[in-house]
């Protein structure tokens, strides 16, 4: 087989190990393209993306450029003489960069497209209830996420399975694909094909801090999909008073049960030994907490550290 010599571009754990499947595959990897170091954290430790260290680690050149526009950057990658670029989890890219190698530019996306389009597509998925996704690879365009079809491969969204679970499988298996996807190329062995027209895509926007507030207003099986989809990151939350002072609540997990319960959506009932919420049609009970200022725990823990329960209750309004 044909090896191709690949620019990856790309920045977190899930790029990084499609990187690290690359290197160890029969291609080359000539550069890498990722963010820039900054500081982060209290001390204002600099950190590097894990694709940078990846990277740095194998003694592959990295290119961290402020600006993907910069003449001087894209010379130097021009000087590499890549076949094609691979882009996993990385910005917005000008047609100067992605139309520079010969064979194009494929991008690797966690979803069946042209469903969950956009920025948060494994979020969306659990949210939503999908029974099963995917990835996908496909030529990067100017049209966001709305490229050329290369390879296609689903996997089921498992019961009770949160955003984290479902983001390292797909982690994995996209890695597999898109080193598939090389292989293909160098054999020209895949037809690509232009995404079939959906009249009312899902779409998976970037999600904001607003968007991750949970509505106990809606159906307990929605509530429990919506907290599953938030996990572990960007964390789904509610907010609890504690005597006169109103903190967040993050919730990670737990189960739901359906009842004609007679109780006012978004009341609870917290003992010593349980935690309750009420929905539109039946109780919540969150199992994993994070209280804002403390570390995050299950829920036995939790009540562990209250005395007066008369105090504690959700602050919750339609």
């Amino acid at each position: 087989m044909k090896s191709l010599k690949v620019v990856f571009l790309g920045t977190p754990e899930f790029a990084k190990t499609s990187l690290e499947a690359i290197h160890q595959s029969n291609h080359e990897v000539v550069g890498v393209v990722t963010v820039a170091d900054k500081a982060s954290g209290r001390g204002q430790k600099i950190s590097q993306s894990p694709v940078k260290v990846y990277a740095s680690e194998h003694h592959i050149p990295v290119f961290q450029p402020e600006k993907l526009r910069n003449p001087e950057f894209l010379e130097s990658l021009r000087q590499l003489n890549a076949d094609v670029f691979v882009v996993v989890a990385f910005r917005m890219m000008p047609k100067v960069l992605f139309e520079m190698p010969a064979m194009g530019t494929f991008n690797l996306h966690a979803s069946l497209l042209p469903d969950y389009r956009g920025a948060a597509p494994i979020n969306y998925a659990v949210i939503n209830g999908e029974e099963k996704t995917g990835a996908t690879t496909f030529f990067i365009n100017e049209k966001i996420d709305e490229g050329n079809i290369l390879l296609q491969e689903e996997i089921p969204v498992l019961e009770n399975e949160n955003a984290g679970s479902l983001h390292d499988r797909l982690m994995e298996m996209g890695s597999k694909l898109v080193v598939k996807t090389l292989d293909g190329l160098a054999e020209n062995s895949i037809i690509e094909k232009p995404q079939h027209h959906v009249e009312h895509p899902k779409n998976a926007y970037k999600i904001f801090k607003e968007d991750t507030k949970i509505n106990w207003n809606a159906p307990s099986k929605t509530v429990h999909q919506f907290i599953l989809g938030m996990s572990p990151y960007p964390a789904a939350f509610t907010t609890l008073k504690i005597g006169e002072e109103e903190k967040g609540l993050k919730i990670f997990g737990g189960k739901f049960e359906l009842s004609h319960h007679g109780k006012p959506v978004g009341s609870s009932d917290i003992s010593k030994n349980d935690f309750k919420i009420y929905t539109q049609d039946g109780i919540y009970y969150p199992l994993e907490l994070q209280l804002e200022g403390k570390k995050r725990m299950n829920v036995k823990d939790f009540l562990n550290g209250f005395r007066n329960f008369d105090e504690i209750g959700l602050v919750f309004e339609l």
